[in-house]
């Protein structure tokens, strides 16, 4: 009893000062028996476990298993289960990472980040339910939002830094809502057994029947006029729109600037 106890306390100690977050804490030297360990290793069998069975299922347990080591000897290595989940999500930042620097103008830099967080999330499913919150602190996540905002400052319209994170943290907001809607549909499919299309037909006849009452004119119109294009269409067409909008306020503010210099 007063083991569990100790071991429930240590995985529900806070952590609230500077040095002793997960990215100031040196590894632990490595021990080669009963089979050899780092944090690298530990990160990894997380990552398999969670692209195999989803989030739900990462425990230090069934990481230890993997590893052939008990989940006590994995708290050489972090303390909490949060902890574990970011150096998770900074792995995931170090794919993102490998693609390469962030090419173009500004609004090819704002979709090349777009893409790579959606690309990331595909091939991670986990990695959309971790996003949203505050920053992430880990290297790999720093240096990707200091490559983000890089990508623009400086450009024409973008001296100002506020703007800089305006553009940034909006196209950021919609590929989180976007790509977390494509997450529920994949997962909706999975318990439903009925892929978006099958789910449409078998739920058509009702819809039609309301449709027929008159209260939903523009419903209508969605279900008898809208193309509905498939998933990669409908992102970009979305993402078009995000950028668009940063563009308008863009000149917005340049045509202002203009007009208080005409009135000096």
């Amino acid at each position: 009893m007063r083991t569990r106890r100790a071991m429930t306390a240590r995985q529900k100690k806070p952590h609230v000062t500077g040095a002793s977050l997960i990215w100031d804490r040196p590894e632990p030297a490595l021990r080669p028996a009963p089979g050899p360990l780092s944090r690298d290793r530990i990160v990894r069998a997380a990552i398999a476990l969670a692209d195999a069975e989803g989030l739900a299922a990462v425990s230090l347990r069934k990481i230890g298993a993997s590893l052939d080591a008990g989940p006590m000897r994995l708290y050489g290595y972090l303390d909490t289960k949060e902890e574990l989940l970011e150096l998770m999500v900074d792995a995931v930042y170090g794919e993102m990472a490998s693609a390469g620097p962030i090419p173009g103008g500004w609004r090819d830099a704002l979709r090349t980040i777009a893409h790579r967080t959606r690309r990331a999330a595909r091939e991670h499913g986990w990695f959309i339910d971790l996003l949203g919150g505050r920053p992430h602190l880990g290297p790999n996540a720093l240096a990707h939002l200091e490559a983000s905002l890089a990508a623009l400052s400086g450009a024409p319209g973008f001296e100002d830094i506020d703007a800089v994170m305006m553009a940034v943290g909006t196209v950021n907001a919609y590929v989180i809502g976007a790509i977390r809607a494509e997450a529920n549909e994949l997962r909706a499919e999975v318990a439903s057994g009925l892929d978006q299309t099958e789910w449409q037909r078998a739920s058509e006849a009702y819809i039609r029947r309301m449709i027929a009452t008159g209260r939903f004119p523009t419903l209508a119109k969605v279900v008898e006029d809208a193309t509905h294009p498939p998933a990669d269409a409908a992102f970009d067409r979305g993402l078009d729109c995000v950028l668009d909008g940063i563009a308008a306020r863009l000149s917005c503010g340049a045509a202002a600037g203009a007009g208080r210099r005409e009135r000096r």
